[in-house]
Parts: C-alpha cells; structure tokens; sequence
C-alpha cells in the first residue's frame, strides 16, 4: 500500500465514488453534472449542527468517525484556527494549511482576511489525497469565502489531470493567492522558505493515525519556516505533541475548547503571542512521565507503524529510568496527600523507582515546586514551556542524585 492510500482518511464508499465520478469526467463519460453529485450522494455527507458538512473517515480502529465535530464543520474552522490567530491586518500575511481536506480552514481565513484587510493573503494548501480535495468541490460552500477555495482546488486538480471541467466560476480576488500541494506534507515542508508564515493550521485526523505529522522533526520544519511572532494551531490536545513542540523549539499554549472537553493547542516562537497556560495536570504529566515522549521521524520518511512503535519503545525504556511511569497518571500526586490508600501504594512503588520517597516528601515537592507560580495568563518568564522544562531539569536531578535535602 503506498503512503497516499494509507494516509487517506476518507471512507472507503466516498473515496471510490469521488474518483469513479472523475475517470467519467476525465473520458468524457460523465453523464451528470459534478453540481448535482451532492444531491445524488447526499446520504454519504453528513450535516453538522452549524448547516455545513462533513464526511465519514473510512474504519479506524474499529471506529468510523467525521472529518469535523458534530457541533459545526465550519465554526470548528473559525474557533480553533482563527480566532486564536493574532494577524497584522496592516502587512501581508501567509498560511501554511496542513491537511487542507474540504478546504474550510483556508475559507476561514479567507473570510477573516477580506473583512479586516486590503493587504495580501498568501495561504499554501496541502493535502495529499486528491478524492478528499475533490469532496470539497462536491459539498455545498457553508460561507462564500469557500467558492474562492473551491476555485483554487479545482485549477489544481485540473492540473493534474484528476479534473477536466471548469466549473468554478468564483473570481480570485488579485490579493489572494492560493498555492495547493497535493503531496506529502513532510516532503512540502523542506521545500519551503524560512521565516516565511503568520500561521500553520495543523489539522490531520489523528496522531495514531498520521503521527509523521506530529513528530518532532516535522515541528523543526515549522520552526524554520514560521516567523518569529507566528502561531501553530492544532485541535489535538496530546501530551507528545504538546513535548516535541517544545523540543522543537516553540513555547506551547491552550487552545480554544471547541465540541471536545478539552481545549486544543496551540504553539509560537514568542510566549508573548499565547494567552492562556496549559491545565497544570497536563503540564506535569508532559514534564514527569513516559506519556510526553514525542513522535520521531528522523528521515521525514518513515511509515505511521514505525513511528508508533519506536515510540512506544522510547516509552519502555523510559519508564523508572528517566521518566516516571504514566500509570495511573502517577505524576499529578506528586506534592499531594492520598487518602485511597491502595492508588497510594502504586503510586508510590512507581516514584520510589525515580527516587522520590512518597508524594509529599521533599524529593516529590521539589520537582512541582515551580506549579505554586502558576498563572492561566502567560507571560514571558511565567508559562507551560518554561515550568514544563524547569520539571524536567529537577526530575532528572533527583532520579540521578544530583541534590542533597
């Protein structure tokens, strides 16, 4: 099976009718208008609470699930991936869109762009499935701003050669340029220029899914091409994600909670372009234990299984040597009295194989010593990054024996 087809996430039934409708379209065959193949295959899409649509993912772990959340495809677009942006309406800006799928987060921030600015909008689509791009062809636009999108992926797919007909008759505004790579995004990202975008939307379906999209070594690919003051938005509120942001170099944030429980996140060079801290559970589970350990792709080439896999050797090795155990989320009752006796014990057998007596003992206060100066509000000195790395500084001082009490 070729990357292409195993990163695809579209299901199976959508995937095989979009592209059968493109060979008619593509021999001339095509009996029916591509604007009544909604109509047709309605019962395919599903509708979202806000009117606009969303797909079914082909079975993943013996789930199917939507592209979107129920409570609104284009509002978790507007949400997650705009709101949380801090843009210079008075420059240009540009937009590096990973996993551009229907194409809504690009339309978002079309929509946001024409109401605030006359400047430049520059926005890079990537999506390597081509069926996917097309379904964004196929599905009634929830805004306007989406039939400038759908424009621009069509001109492509014509390109190459996946369309033949014209039909988006959508103006491109002169000051909106829409760049569409319909490839891998690990290999898209190498070829881009440094210091080059306001934002990254990082949207693929899911890190056990598509973990090369959430390694580290592709977050060291954001860090060279984002500006200084940029910002990374992710739905994903993962633990190794949120670490190889910070190993990659970027200060990390919460993000905007949108049909989930848990806000998503969200990633800058400068802590000053953040608003709000992670919760403090999530900040010493990342600091403390094996669940932080990141995705690796060392080459940009490595398959989803390996990537998994290495990583839960990674976890392995980690655990009781430079890491706490992540069972039963042994970290976050460090500093705290228990009073369930049987969960004190196991947590205590984990922190006694880290040299931590107990979790109030000196060793065990020490290490979240820095969580008595936690503030929701970031700020400079004072956020998740550097009290997430001031943790592991003392984790691994009192695992080696470094400080006397």
């Amino acid at each position: 099976m070729s990357y292409e087809d195993s990163a695809r996430v579209i299901s199976d039934d959508i995937f095989d009718l979009v592209n059968e409708y493109f060979d008619r379209e593509r021999s001339g065959r095509n009996n029916e208008s591509r604007l009544n193949f909604f109509d047709t295959y309605n019962d395919y899409f599903v509708l979202t609470d806000d009117g606009s649509y969303s797909i079914k993912s082909k079975e993943i772990n013996h789930k199917v699930e939507t592209l979107h959340t129920s409570s609104g495809a284009i509002s978790e677009s507007f949400e997650k991936f705009i709101k949380p942006m801090k843009f210079d309406y008075d420059s240009d800006i540009a937009i590096l869109d990973i996993c551009a799928g229907l194409g809504y987060n690009s339309s978002a921030a079309i929509a946001d762009f024409m109401k605030n600015s006359d400047k430049n909008l520059r926005i890079d689509m990537v999506e390597i499935s081509k069926a996917t791009l097309a379904c964004g062809l196929l599905v009634p636009s929830p805004i306007p701003e989406h039939d400038i999108t759908k424009k621009a992926i069509e001109d492509e797919l014509i390109t190459q050669d996946y369309a033949t007909l014209s039909l988006e008759k959508t103006e491109m505004p002169e000051n909106i340029n829409i760049n569409v790579f319909i490839e891998d995004a690990r290999q898209t990202v190498q070829k881009l220029d440094d210091n080059s975008y306001d934002a990254i939307f990082l949207d693929p379906f899911s890190q056990n899914m598509a973990p090369e999209l959430f390694s580290l070594d592709f977050f060291k690919q954001f860090r060279r091409v984002i500006k200084d003051d940029g910002i990374i938005a992710t739905y994903t509120s993962s633990a190794p994600v949120r670490q190889a942001f910070i190993e990659a170099g970027f200060y990390i944030g919460l993000g905007p909670i949108f049909g989930r429980m848990q806000g998503g996140s969200l990633a800058s060079p400068n802590p000053l372009m953040l608003d709000y801290s992670l919760p403090k559970n999530d900040e010493i589970r990342i600091a403390l234990s094996d669940v932080g350990i990141p995705f690796r792709d060392p080459g940009l080439n490595n398959d989803s299984d390996y990537i998994l896999e290495a990583r839960t050797e990674e976890r392995h090795n980690a655990r009781h040597n430079t890491k706490i155990s992540s069972a039963v989320k042994t970290p976050i009752f460090l500093g705290q009295e228990m009073e369930d006796e049987k969960l004190k014990r196991r947590v205590e057998r984990n922190l006694a194989k880290m040299n931590i007596p107990s979790t109030t003992s000196k060793e065990a206060n020490y290490i979240v010593e820095v969580e008595n100066d936690y503030t929701e509000k970031t700020d400079l000195k004072n956020n998740s990054t550097t009290r997430i790395l001031e943790m592991k500084k003392r984790l691994k001082k009192v695992k080696n024996e470094k400080i006397k009490f």
